[in-house]
């Protein structure tokens, strides 16, 4: 009679017992000096220094990298996209004024790989590391049957805190503030599920086709890593007051930015004012994409806003230069006629 044991169920443990090997020295070096335990335990403990704040508020963010995964699977190429999972954490803790403090993934595969989790975890480290985290554990699931030979899903959690008198609200934007937009640095991690019916289903391209108009592969743009806006804006809000601030994500423009603005007000962003990269025009072109729809999935080269005063906006936008980032004035707030928030984007 046949035995059965759960390596021929199709789960080998002592290839998940190999990446934890594998990677604990990369995830230490994200370990901030609140770290407690070391990685391997069934929990990790962090120890915030609370003295640091009047009245310390925790945030904490949850998502994934979506169906860009898809273009990694393609393209054989898997350290970018832990990048991208904790970029969508981080920076929407950071549009409250929150720092994060740690991050906890989740990886689900098909079968273990080491090299390929090893690629993917290494992502996630460096996406910590930009962000200033640690990257305090995580779990490698193995489930045989679900996901496609190499195949995975990847998803995170991040952790951080703020002192609840500068929580970032939005509640004092008023007509006459500035719209700051900060550069993306491609479609980021949103709108891939159209992306990928555009190019390859309906234009029949290759990851590997070369575009002379990106100056690269099609899959080298598409898994540019999301920007982590993190140290870059903390180190504003030193200097600054910041009224609010959106993360542009799935929805783009349009449908980000009134979750920020109170009611009785609208932004008006004016689309000459920044150069959109050049993916965009290209994905509108491949799939005869309206503008309006570019305008509501996408970014368009505004990886995060910015609101500010009039008379700050200046000095944001030259503090921003001279710090290594690239931002622009895209726009202003108008009283608005409906009682609601709302954006218009004018040519």
């Amino acid at each position: 009679m046949e035995s059965f044991d759960y390596k021929k169920a199709g789960v080998d443990l002592e290839a998940g017992e190999k990446v934890v090997d594998e990677i604990k020295k990369m995830v230490r070096s994200t370990f901030r000096p609140e770290v407690l335990t070391d990685l391997g335990g069934f929990a990790g403990l962090f120890q915030p220094k609370f003295s640091s704040y009047r009245q310390p508020v925790f945030a904490a963010a949850t998502d994934g990298v979506g169906t860009k995964l898809k273009i990694a699977f393609m393209s054989g190429k898997h350290d970018t996209v832990g990048i991208d999972a904790v970029a969508m954490c981080v920076n929407d803790l950071v549009v409250q004024g929150a720092e994060p403090l740690l991050f906890l993934d989740y990886l689900a595969v098909g079968k273990i790989d080491v090299s390929q989790v090893k690629e993917i975890v290494g992502g996630v480290v460096e996406g910590c590391r930009q962000a200033n985290c640690t990257l305090l554990g995580g779990e490698t699931a193995e489930m045989p049957g679900f996901y496609a030979p190499g195949e995975y899903d990847l998803a995170g959690f991040a952790l951080g805190i703020v002192d609840r008198e500068k929580i970032i609200t939005g509640e004092s934007i008023v007509p006459g503030d500035r719209l700051v937009g900060l550069a993306s640095s491609g479609l980021h991690s949103n709108g891939f599920s159209l992306v990928r019916k555009i190019f390859f289903e309906h234009a029949g391209l290759a990851p590997d086709f070369f575009m002379p108009q990106l100056g690269r592969t099609l899959g080298e743009e598409l898994l540019k890593p999301t920007v982590i806006y993190v140290p870059l804006v903390l180190s504003l809000l030193k200097d600054f007051t910041v009224k609010g601030i959106a993360h542009i994500t799935g929805g783009g423009l349009k449908l980000n930015l009134p979750r920020i603005l109170p009611a009785g007000v609208k932004a008006v962003i004016e689309k000459d004012r920044w150069t959109v990269p050049p993916v965009f025009p290209l994905v509108q072109e491949y799939g005869n994409v309206p503008e309006g729809e570019m305008y509501r999935t996408f970014n368009m080269g505004i990886g995060m806003v910015l609101v500010v005063s009039s008379q700050s906006s200046g000095d944001v936008l030259a503090w921003i230069a001279e710090n290594g980032g690239k931002a622009w004035e895209i726009g202003v707030i108008q009283e608005n006629d409906a009682q609601e928030a709302g954006v218009e984007i004018r040519n």
